[in-house]
């Protein structure tokens, strides 16, 4: 029998962040998740009873009528729930370009490798920065990025930190610096950027200019 997932929506859209931000991608979002983020934009998903228990077959089913082949996995938290895994490799096997976003408290390693794999380092204003498991980045590829969810200055003391000391840009391709708009602008970050140098990329979230920052399934 296949293995379950539990679900809170699956979508097509645009792909709003990461270096593959506007592509048409599949969206698979998967319900629960162990942290608590301050700036959190997906509440909705943070329990698991906020989804529906689907099979692995079934999700890979809709991705197939979805006729797009890149798939984001995102949550929620991912990797919270074991089956992951197993759709994971269901999706790989059927040919998909497979990404999963993860939180960065759970080990990535378990994943495989054709996954790519998009590492959210939880900054201090997030609340749940102790929760990021460091040893993480010794398992990223150059296919592989790491976001920083931007807020404030020390955010981006800290995201500076954390690439410099785990030579960041040396494993991956892509480092990400995404700035909540409500709390910082994108040109006070790109300005901090410009002075120091950062090797990272500034991230937007275009589906939120696109459509109401609210909406969902986009």
């Amino acid at each position: 029998m296949s293995p379950t997932l539990i679900v809170a929506e699956t979508f097509k859209s645009i792909q709003g962040e990461s270096s593959h931000a506007g592509k048409l991608t599949f969206f698979i979002r998967l319900a629960g998740c162990n942290l608590r983020c301050k700036y959190c934009d997906t509440e909705f998903a943070l329990l698991a009873e906020s989804g529906v228990e689907k099979t692995v077959d079934e999700i890979v089913e809709e991705a197939k009528k979805s006729k797009v082949n890149l798939i984001e996995i995102t949550g929620g938290e991912p990797l919270a729930q074991n089956n992951t895994l197993a759709l994971c490799e269901k999706l790989l096997f059927e040919g998909f370009e497979v990404m999963i976003e993860t939180n960065g408290s759970y080990p990535i390693e378990v994943l495989p490798k054709d996954v790519i794999k998009i590492l959210d380092c939880k900054t201090p204003s997030s609340g749940e920065f102790e929760s990021n498991l460091y040893s993480n980045f010794q398992y990223l590829s150059e296919k592989d990025e790491v976001k920083f969810v931007i807020s404030d200055f020390n955010d981006y003391i800290y995201a500076i930190k954390i690439i410099d000391e785990y030579e960041l840009s040396d494993k991956v391709n892509n480092i990400l610096l995404s700035p909540i708009l409500d709390s910082i602008s994108a040109s006070e970050l790109v300005e901090l950027m410009l002075q120091d140098n950062v090797p990272a990329r500034l991230q937007l979230q275009i589906h939120k200019f696109i459509w109401d920052k609210n909406k969902r399934g986009v």
